[in-house]
């Protein structure tokens, strides 16, 4: 067997190049006869079943190779009503075969209504439990043992620090905090961290790396990490890839970051179980009800809502408007509310478990979301595998998942009076015409959105990260 042929192996179903072939080819013994031969490797620890005796020699593309690669995630926050697709996306990474230790720096005491979360919790490790005296022991041991490191560390603080909208003394405590996460990651065997988010999550697994910790990546969102100034460029220029949830988001990685990075900026949606979408009824819901799902603050335009919705009344439409979530803006939307005497229509419910957004989407004729700063919301996906149309914005990542007049209704940020339009026009369809707006994107988003697919994109870059450490 030779790496010069360059075979290729079938590695937990997937098919891995000639980085895989160089590595293997080099620590592979071919035999014949029952049995398995353990090769310790960068890759994590790889098992090499060999198949029953056979008169022709064992070559590479006829030995089944399982590996269980160790790898990090570290969050922020987690786990969070709001980031579901984050829990999502690690469970099905766990499918595909990846040790997958989660580190969050908060979240521990949240109230969760959603018990899934609730298990999530109980299998994190929190950098911030025990207090920030809990941080002062690994610093000073990092100190002592790898003072170059912690001076490169420290040296990176400083300048990220240039670049930020926090002070100094904020980026020397997420030095700290890598300092806290590193025994956490060589206990585990992780090979690789990605963080969820370009904010402190990223510059503290990028700190984690400088000092000896392993590679790591990370996924960017928006809106949060391009209205503010946070480094993007040194995190992307030091990771070993970037991720963004849309083109746009690409698009805006790129911006900030150096031309000769643009490779390493890749594109993986966020994705959706099947279990959530499975067994819905495929009839749209004939409801005057319109709902919107999100955190109560201004980027998301409920504030603008209520005056389309007051707008609606003054018409003489009939409707529902529920507003699924809570968050800083919940009194101010509280007070239009009253002042536009819109009591009975309109309905606040607070921050509610995944299967009861579910259930407040079926029971909606659609979604609509009149955000001013977006990524690509997941509740759009959400709703659109449930065949509910989407009223939304011409923003961000959006126009790239509804297309205006096929899956739903798209019209400028900011105009009260288009939402309005839009609204009346969506409240005014037959049940066909909903049923064709609802399966076109319930189409749409299940060719574009499937966690296991998408997983499977990191899958693979995790993979080739291993292999090149």
């Amino acid at each position: 067997m030779g790496a010069a042929s360059a075979p290729r192996v079938s590695i937990a179903s997937h098919t891995i190049g000639p980085a895989w072939d160089g590595l293997c080819a080099r620590k592979l013994v071919a035999r014949r006869g029952l049995g398995s031969l353990q090769i310790p490797g960068n890759a994590g620890s790889i098992e090499v079943r060999l198949r029953p005796a056979s008169k022709r020699p064992i070559t590479a593309d006829r030995i089944q190779i399982v590996v269980n690669l160790k790898i990090a995630y570290f969050i922020n926050h987690y786990p969070k009503v709001s980031h579901s697709f984050i829990r999502r996306e690690i469970q099905a990474l766990e499918r595909q075969g990846f040790d997958v230790q989660r580190i969050a720096l908060r979240g521990w005491d949240d109230t969760l209504p959603d018990a899934q979360d609730q298990s999530e919790r109980e299998r994190t490790r929190y950098v911030l439990q025990q207090g920030a005296w809990a941080l002062i022991f690994p610093t000073l041991r990092a100190m002592l043992f790898s003072p170059l490191r912690c001076f490169k560390a420290v040296r990176l603080a400083i300048r990220m620090s240039h670049d930020s909208d926090r002070p100094l003394p904020y980026h020397l405590i997420y030095v700290a905090e890598a300092c806290r996460m590193l025994p956490w990651l060589a206990e585990h065997g992780a090979r690789h961290i990605h963080a969820h988010f370009g904010t402190n999550s990223t510059e503290v697994a990028m700190l984690a790396h400088v000092l000896g910790g392993p590679s790591f990546s990370f996924t960017v969102h928006g809106p949060d990490e391009f209205l503010r100034p946070m480094g993007l460029d040194e995190k992307i220029h030091r990771s070993h890839f970037a991720v963004a949830i849309s083109s746009f988001g690409r698009s805006q990685l790129c911006l900030r970051s150096r031309y000769e990075d643009w490779l390493k900026v890749k594109v993986v949606h966020c994705g959706l179980e099947k279990s959530f979408y499975d067994g819905a009824p495929a009839q749209p819901s004939v409801t005057q009800r319109l709902l919107c799902v999100g955190r109560l603050c201004e980027a998301k335009g409920q504030l603008l809502l209520v005056e389309a919705a007051a707008g609606l009344a003054a018409r003489g439409i009939p409707f529902e408007l529920v507003l699924a979530g809570d968050g800083p803006m919940r009194q101010a939307i509280e007070t239009s509310i009253d002042k536009h005497g819109l009591r009975r229509l309109v309905r606040i419910t607070g921050w509610i478990s995944s299967s009861a957004v579910r259930d407040e989407i079926l029971a909606a004729r659609a979604l609509v979301l009149p955000s001013f700063a977006e990524g690509l919301p997941v509740v759009i996906m959400e709703a659109m595998a449930l065949r509910r149309p989407v009223l939304s914005t011409y923003i961000a990542g959006i126009p790239e998942l509804v297309r205006h007049g096929e899956d739903g209704w798209l019209f400028p940020a900011g105009s009260v009076e288009e939402l309005t339009d839009a609204m009346q026009d969506c409240l005014s369809k037959s049940a066909g015409e909903l049923q064709r707006l609802g399966d076109a994107g319930y189409e749409r988003v299940l060719g574009r959105h499937s966690v296991d697919t998408e997983a499977g994109k990191l899958a693979a870059l995790f993979r080739a990260a291993c292999v090149e450490n």
